[in-house]
């Protein structure tokens, strides 16, 4: 039940933006190259959004489709229950395939922006801003991410506009008080 309702309120959320859009002052990466994004990654914090209200141990693992698209799953815990939940969608470019732009859907054919904000070279880190700013990730290949680098990661969330205290932490990364 928990996994329609998760997929529901993503859709209906994609729905009332309904877009693909690049939010202001956000470039996606370029250079991009998929074969390294895929496998798991997980979350390290994100913007509060009812679609993970409450769920703890979220993580993303992204796989080849056969029809060249992505196929995401969404896996946490919700910390009440303890029971796992998943949602399953589909990603496919917008734009290039070299360009960190992809389109996002888990409900028919509604699709939200997936734009790679910022990557790390070696492909540990990821910022995702949704189709607006009001949608944002941190993820991470590790579950115990080095503190430097998460803080440059929201280092460049805040200089998108999105302030430190609008995140929900999910992974501690050791950072200086003054970014907690």
């Amino acid at each position: 039940m928990r996994f329609l309702k998760w997929t529901g309120l993503v859709s209906l959320i994609v729905m009332q933006f309904g877009c693909t859009q690049v939010p202001k002052d956000v470039e996606p990466v370029t250079g991009f190259d998929l074969s390294r994004y895929l496998g798991k990654w997980y979350e390290v914090a994100r913007l509060d959004h009812s679609f993970e209200k409450g769920l703890t141990d979220v993580t993303a693992t992204y796989s080849m489709r056969d029809d060249g698209g992505v196929k995401v799953l969404n896996q946490g815990v919700d910390a009440k229950t303890g029971k796992a939940n998943e949602a399953i969608g589909k990603a496919y470019f917008v734009d290039k395939d070299t360009v960190g732009r992809l389109k996002v859907s888990f409900f028919g054919p509604f699709y939200g922006g997936y734009n790679i904000a910022k990557l790390a070279d070696d492909y540990s880190m990821a910022l995702i801003i949704g189709p607006t700013k009001d949608y944002a990730w941190i993820l991470a290949r590790s579950n115990t991410p080095n503190a430097s680098q998460c803080k440059a990661f929201y280092d460049k969330a805040q200089q998108l506009g999105i302030k430190k205290d609008q995140w929900i932490r999910i992974i501690d990364c050791d950072l200086p008080a003054n970014l907690k």
